[in-house]
């Protein structure tokens, strides 16, 4: 178990290094999210959830539908969230990135340095919170942990977002990391797994669900008078019953308009769920930063550094 963990990390890792090169002026959001995906399966792993792309104000959900024409600004704050899975042990990261480019055509220098300090405080505050991580410690501890560095720069983070832990074949397996005290007195177990996952923001530190639904997962099993939309959830309960999957994939097997048809129905019957981006209340700028951890007695091994 412990080196699939390990070896899904390094595969993510890897990829989150050469994938954040692609984040520059002009470049297509839907070309990095291929880019991603390909190297994840040629890697021999599998994909855990469709590849993340948030921009700016949105702090996540978001990845490319078919023919997205959304491209990168210089000086855009870009959040890359990608997860890997070895036999069923998942890895998962996120990295912010402020886009390449003549940053100065979009951005001014106040700007600038807004969005590099907003960058610095997840970083910070995943730094905080992977110094606690501990068998033994109270999951409020690490939000706690997480808050506070945050705050050194004067920043919100995203209260009604959290990390949470991992099992084989399972990306929310239950437990939930704060960003901030909650109080919650669960206390995390040697040998657990756990996706520590702080935003920062110059916001209020809460997000609303945006328009549009991209990333869906398995429910339930019913039963549809169309034969494409049964055709549909088939080919989703043999190919992703665990994990999230992208719309974009089920467009690219069935069509555009038949895929998408397949979509809504099968959402409104709640056989699938479908995932709204998150944006930022007050619409400000998001960073994310996140790593998976193996909990020990005396700290934890970070699998995705």
């Amino acid at each position: 178990m412990i080196d699939s963990y390990i070896k899904a990390g390094k595969i993510v890792s890897d990829i989150r290094g050469e994938a954040s090169k692609m984040i520059k002026d002009g470049t297509l959001v839907i070309d990095l999210v291929e880019y991603v995906e390909s190297e994840i399966l040629k890697s021999g792993a599998e994909i855990a959830f469709p590849c993340n792309v948030s921009i700016n104000e949105i702090a996540a959900h978001y990845t490319s539908p078919a023919n997205d024409e959304t491209k990168f600004k210089a000086g855009d704050m870009v959040k890359l969230d990608l997860g890997a899975m070895v036999d069923g042990y998942i890895a998962d990261s996120a990295i912010t990135v402020i886009a390449d480019g003549n940053i100065d055509e979009n951005y001014t220098q106040d700007e600038i340095n807004l969005h590099e300090e907003i960058v610095e405080a997840s970083a910070a505050g995943l730094e905080a919170a992977i110094s606690t991580v501990r068998a033994g410690v109270e999951v409020s501890k690490i939000g706690a942990a997480v808050h506070e560095a945050i705050a050194e720069y004067h920043l919100n983070p995203i209260f009604n977002l959290t990390g949470h832990s991992l099992e084989q074949n399972n990306l929310h397996a239950g437990i939930s990391i704060p960003n901030y005290d909650n109080h919650d007195g669960y206390v995390l177990d040697e040998g657990q797994a756990i996706a520590i996952e702080p935003f920062a923001t110059n916001g209020e530190g809460i997000v609303n669900d945006a328009p549009g639904n991209y990333i869906f997962s398995y429910i339930a099993n019913k039963p549809f008078r169309m034969r494409s939309t049964q055709k549909v959830l088939k080919y989703i309960q043999q190919n992703n019953p665990y994990v999230p999957f992208s719309g974009r994939w089920i467009t690219d097997e069935f069509g555009v308009r038949r895929g998408n048809i397949a979509l809504k129905q099968l959402s409104d019957a709640m056989a699938i769920y479908p995932y709204a981006p998150l944006r930022e209340k007050k619409d400000c700028f998001v960073s994310q930063k996140e790593h998976t951890v193996i909990v020990e007695k005396e700290g934890c091994t970070v699998t995705t550094i």
